[in-house]
């Protein structure tokens, strides 16, 4: 197994490897699922130094963790596990989607994540989204029951607001915030809660660090993707949104190429550079884009370099949402 350099999720949080794998795509979402390449893909992830994984109880859903659990077993000990809680699904109306933060809700979600991963405790355990109808201190209050358990040790929020997360600090220690972070989602250098991470030595760990695939320069048109990706019902991949934002894409294509690195490399580059806090976990289901992620941890970005795509970049020059209404109403709760 290959060493790759660390970062350490938070002021007194654990160490995990600078780049970690977001496991989403095996199993939902991004069209249709290839059971044999993702096994290769986490197969490689281990061989290469990558320890921090991520999953959900909702990706598939579920079946997202039954496969982490199949492709653990024996070797548990040799990652950092994250998953979530708090996304509720209902088999009657697929494209339904609720929140819960109830306590009760809380206890029996974990019981579930842990039989499928099969493990008797998770790492990381994140409320996946906040759910405005229970206070805060509530839901932290039962994931906290959940340490002094050992089924989990660390808790951490995604998406939260900068006062949720302040509120649910007070309460427990939060070790890692999640939200979607990168050159063309730049909401928390904003938002207050880089402010808030900074302030209480939290980690904060971007999702989607390469835009969703955009930022890879290798999606020039929706037509690529299959009719079933999620990505086709939101505002940055349509219409004038996709071409607005197709020829920023280009532009991080041009400079990786006159750096000699992948575009992906270079976005990720910029992630990395953000601060020593930010452990980004791009997601993918492929050995090949894997492997050119953690190339990215070699790239290092001249001072001009990162002030050239930080205005390239700039917030307003991205065009559309990140998620539907639906979604944007669940986030920075």
């Amino acid at each position: 197994m290959t060493t790759l350099p660390t970062r350490r999720l938070g002021r007194n949080g654990p160490t995990v490897s600078a780049l970690g794998l977001g496991c989403m795509g095996m199993s939902f979402a991004y069209g249709a699922a290839d059971e044999t390449e993702s096994l290769a893909t986490l197969d490689r992830a281990l061989e290469l130094g990558v320890s921090f994984l991520d999953t959900a109880d909702i990706y598939g859903p579920h079946t997202n963790e039954e496969l982490l659990g199949r492709a653990l077993k024996g070797r548990r000990e040799q990652v950092f596990l994250a998953t979530k809680f708090g996304i509720v699904f209902d088999p009657a109306r697929p494209q339904a989607r609720g929140v819960s933060g109830q306590p009760e809700y809380v206890r029996s979600s974990i019981e579930g994540s842990l039989k499928r991963l099969g493990t008797d405790h998770v790492d990381l355990y994140y409320q996946h989204r906040i759910d405005a109808s229970v206070p805060i201190e509530e839901t932290v209050g039962a994931m906290a029951e959940l340490v002094r358990q050992g089924k989990v040790r660390y808790l951490g929020l995604s998406e939260p607001s900068a006062e949720t997360l302040e509120r649910a600090h007070a309460v427990h220690p939060i070790t890692a915030v999640q939200s979607e972070y990168s050159l063309w989602t730049r909401d928390p250098e904003r938002n207050g809660v880089f402010e808030v991470c900074e302030r209480l030595g939290i980690g904060f760990v971007p999702y989607s660090p390469l835009g969703r695939g955009f930022l890879t320069g290798n999606i020039t048109s929706a037509d690529q993707l299959q009719s079933d990706d999620f990505r086709l019902t939101t505002p940055r991949f349509q219409g004038d949104n996709f071409a607005h934002n197709l020829a920023l894409a280009q532009q991080v294509k041009a400079i990786a190429a006159d750096k000699g690195c992948t575009p992906a490399q270079l976005a990720l580059a910029w992630v990395l550079a953000r601060g020593e806090y930010l452990v980004p976990i791009p997601g993918t289901k492929r050995r090949k884009y894997l492997e050119d992620n953690v190339g990215a941890l070699q790239v290092s970005l001249s001072a001009a370099e990162r002030a050239q795509l930080d205005t390239l970049f700039a917030p307003e020059a991205v065009a559309g949402d990140r998620y539907t209404a639906v979604g944007m109403a669940l986030i920075g709760r």
